[in-house]
């Protein structure tokens, strides 16, 4: 993810002021790059609920841009997931579960006015930031043809060749967009997702549980909540396969708060891409 870069006194190097917004959260970091890898030096998180007013969303990201170290005049780096005009700025949600408050909202113009000494913002769809971000220091590091997926309040995905996103032709979904394909005739993010999970859990168990808490009741043995599990990410899995084997992907890379489950997710999901017999690491 590439935004404005500024000198930081006392810190070696550049930094970047970034924000990373997600369904249920938002982090301010600044990230210093250009002299060995990029460190996070300071950051700040807020938990974020992506059905709120627009008010409230706003407020929370820039309560989290606010709490950094004072800054000098800066361009930001932002991360969010689509759909999105990322050259423009302007939020384009609408009928996708989350952030539909902000849909037509100029974020741009929000956050140059609202954080102190902004000077505009660079965005990026949040996976392919994830993904960048892998490939240059991280899991993918070397990799010609790297897939990512991010899971959390939905599944975000990212197709890099040598570094450069693939977001059209024959080897990618529509837009390099992994939730606009389908399982079973249905939106994979009816089967793979925090509300699809939520769900699935309670029509199985008469309850609702967070995916957190479906994670722990299926490492004490619980059967229903293992069968979720295994039924969403072997899913992902099986949907992924075909489209890993179109682009030649030689990597794939996980990330997302789901991931602080790999121990349940992480099988599941190569079983699946094992049933269609793609071995990608």
């Amino acid at each position: 993810m590439s935004g404005g870069r500024t000198d930081r006194p006392g810190l070696d190097g550049v930094t970047v002021p970034v924000l990373e917004i997600g369904g249920t959260h938002v982090t301010a970091a600044l990230v210093r790059i250009g002299h060995g890898p990029a460190e996070v030096v300071a950051a700040h998180r807020e938990p974020l609920d992506g059905d709120g007013t627009a008010d409230a969303i706003t407020a929370t990201l820039l309560r989290a841009g606010r709490a950094l170290p004072p800054l000098p005049p800066a361009r930001w780096g932002v991360a969010l997931p689509g759909p999105f005009d990322y050259g423009r700025g302007i939020a384009r949600y609408h009928g996708v579960g989350k952030f539909d408050a902000l849909d037509g909202l100029d974020l741009g113009a929000l956050l140059r006015s609202g954080l102190p000494r902004c000077t505009g913002a660079a965005f990026l769809n949040d996976a392919e930031a994830f993904a960048r971000g892998e490939w240059a220091e991280g899991a993918g590091r070397g990799s010609s043809a790297l897939a990512a997926v991010t899971l959390g309040t939905g599944v975000g995905s990212a197709f890099l060749r040598d570094g450069a996103a693939v977001t059209s032709g024959p080897a990618v979904p529509p837009q390099g967009r992994a939730d606009l394909l389908s399982h079973q005739g249905r939106p994979l993010e009816d089967t793979v997702s925090r509300r699809a999970l939520m769900a699935a859990y309670e029509h199985a168990r008469g309850r609702r549980l967070d995916v957190r808490e479906i994670a722990a009741a299926a490492r004490e043995g619980e059967a229903a909540a293992n069968r979720v599990l295994n039924g969403a990410f072997g899913a992902l899995g099986r949907t992924l396969a075909p489209w890993l084997r179109r682009f030649g992907a030689d990597a794939l890379v996980v990330g997302g708060s789901m991931t602080g489950s790999w121990d349940l997710v992480g099988p599941a999901l190569a079983a699946g891409l094992a049933a269609d017999g793609t071995g990608v690491p």
